[in-house]
Parts: structure tokens; sequence; C-alpha cells
């Protein structure tokens, strides 16, 4: 059996034709997917092919096994060996459907458990330098700050974004019509400073970007739709120029940044969940996480009974006073005596 990450990695197995049962899987999933699903689908099962070097029907639960140990012995991470469970899932799925199969031999196949980690965001403060660093009357300036207010005050994802065309924004009403995952429409609410960044643009900006009559809000210097890929480009320039990390800032953290800015202002959990566009409103619960997580940091930093490590002041060490105190103290804050007053545990 060859190696699979060799397999997925060369280009001329990605893109010569698989067998009909793969080849028919992904002609379906092409009318319901977007092109880069099908492309990784497309990448993932030709591995799995390369890898077992038989027809991908006749596979087992034991032959999914091998591959799946073959692929976490490689150093793989479990969100990569996840993806290609899903791909081979929903091949077996499909052969089930048309009754070519009557099992689902990759339903059966453990996989190793992913982290979770908490969505990473900017703070309110660094969200404004990102966007004071658009500033600008060029057209494409007005375009960025356009893009960027939209991103982090409607919580867009970056492909909802550049889908929108002229007539998707109601600038009267400040409210954007997008469309999601799913083909799914939904109306999110936009702020005045973004309403304002997009009529500029509008009037002033868009005019002279578009030299071909098209429909996109968003253009790019020689009057086609602005793409991904120049989203991207977009943000890493502006953090630059902001003093941001311009490999940490790209459109989804925008995205995360304004449903955790939501919450910490006191919004409720359905309503972000509604402008986010989630299925689940657990999908939405994690940013309460985030906006806990950085409350709890605040509270450390601040509060003089919440301070994680003892302080010195005068080059005492005051940690070692709490004996007057009991056993167990903390660094402490003197009263008007100059005796410390116990640190409080914290929970």
């Amino acid at each position: 059996m060859s190696d699979p990450l060799k397999a997925s990695d060369t280009t001329s197995s990605t893109r010569r034709p698989l067998d009909p049962d793969v080849e028919g899987y992904l002609a379906l999933l092409a009318a319901r997917r977007s092109p880069r699903t099908v492309d990784a689908y497309r990448r993932d099962l030709a591995a799995l092919s390369a890898y077992l070097a038989k027809p991908l029907a006749t596979a087992t639960v034991e032959d999914l096994e091998r591959y799946t140990a073959q692929l976490r012995a490689d150093g793989l991470a479990a969100t990569t060996i996840a993806r290609r469970a899903a791909a081979s899932r929903g091949f077996f799925g499909h052969l089930q459907l048309l009754g070519a199969r009557g099992d689902n031999p990759a339903a059966a196949v453990k996989l190793p458990r992913r982290p979770k980690p908490l969505p990473k965001t900017l703070s309110a403060g660094e969200a404004e330098r990102l966007i004071d660093a658009a500033k600008g009357t060029q057209p494409r300036d007005l375009r960025d700050q356009a893009l960027v207010e939209l991103l982090y005050g409607a919580g867009l994802r970056v492909s909802e974004a550049l889908g929108l065309d002229r007539a998707g924004v109601d600038l009267e009403g400040r409210l954007v019509r997008v469309i999601g995952k799913g083909g799914k429409e939904r109306v999110v609410p936009i702020g005045r400073l973004a309403a304002e960044a997009i009529r500029r643009y509008q009037s002033r900006g868009r005019p002279y970007l578009d030299r071909r009559h098209r429909p996109e809000l968003f253009l790019n210097a020689r009057g086609g739709a602005l793409t991904r890929a120049g989203a991207f480009l977009i943000l890493r320039r502006l953090a630059e120029k902001a003093g941001l990390d311009p490999t940490r800032v790209h459109p989804h953290l925008l995205r995360h940044s304004f449903a955790t800015h939501l919450l910490e202002g006191g919004a409720d959990l359905r309503s972000v969940q509604e402008m986010l566009g989630h299925a689940d409103v657990s999908t939405t619960e994690i940013y309460t996480h985030v906006s806990d997580a950085r409350r709890r940091e605040l509270y450390y930093r601040a509060h003089p009974h919440a301070r994680r490590k003892p302080t010195e002041e005068n080059g005492v060490d005051r940690s070692a006073r709490g004996t007057d105190h009991g056993s167990g103290c903390g660094g402490g804050v003197a009263d008007d005596e100059g005796r410390a007053l116990e640190e409080r545990p914290r929970a």
C-alpha cells in the first residue's frame, strides 16, 4: 500500500479520473456543495483510493481502520483526519442510498478526539485600529473600509460579504440580505458606521472600479468581483498598517469578534445566533465561553483581591506576612495601619 500523504499531495493523483462510483458521487455532490468542498472531497477520496489500491466500493471497516491508523502515524491533525473520514462516510452513504452496499464501513471507524479551542478574537480597540487603517479617499481605500466595517459590523462570512450585490444592501433601513450556508437567506442589521462606509464606497469609490458593469458590491482594481484571496490580502495589509500581526488577522476573525463583542455588550444568545446564521444555538454558545474567559482575565488583572501572584512592595515579599492571618494567604494590600489584608482564595 502506498503512502497516503504522498498520494494526497501529488497533483496527478487528484486530477486523473477516479473510479466510476466515486465520480458519480462527486457529480451528485457538486449539485449541493461548493466547488471548494467538492475539490477537497476529491483529494481525500483519491488519497484513500491510492492507499487501498483497489476500488473504494469494496473497502471494509478493517481497511479504513488501517488507513486512519496510518494517517495518525504520519502526524496528520485530528481535524484533517476527521475531514477525510467525512468524505468516505459521504461516499459510502451514497452507495447505501443506491443499494450498492448494505453498510457504511466509515461510520464504524473510531476517530481521534478533536480539540475544541476557543475562537480567537480582536479586542474592541484592535478592531477600531484595523478599521482606521483603511481610511483614505481613493476608491480602493473606500472599498476596503466598507469591507472591514461589514465583516466586523455584521459578522458576515467572507463568502457572504463577497456574494453581496448592490440590491442586497438597504442603507436606509441599515440591513443586508445575504445567502448563507445551504442557500439559506437571512437579513442582518448593520450599524451606522458600516452603512456610512458602504454609502461612501458606493457613491465615491465603486463607480471608478466598475469597468464591467458587475452586480457584485465589492470589486477588485480590474473591475471584476473581489475574490476570497483578495479579501485575505486586504486584511493582512491593513493589519500590518494597524500594527497587528498580519498572520493572525483573517475574515473569520472579524466574525468571531462580532459575536463575542455583542455578547459582552449584553446581546441575547438567540439574537446573535440568528445574525450569524447558525442552524444550532450550540454553535453560537462557544462565544459565551470566550466572553467568560475574557471577563475572568480582566477580573484577575484588575481586582486587588483576585491577584494571581503575591505582590512585592519595597522589596518585601508580602506573602511572608500572611502568617499573622493564617497559613496559605497570598499577597495582600496594606490598610491604614500598614497591616496586610488577607487575599481571599479564589473558588
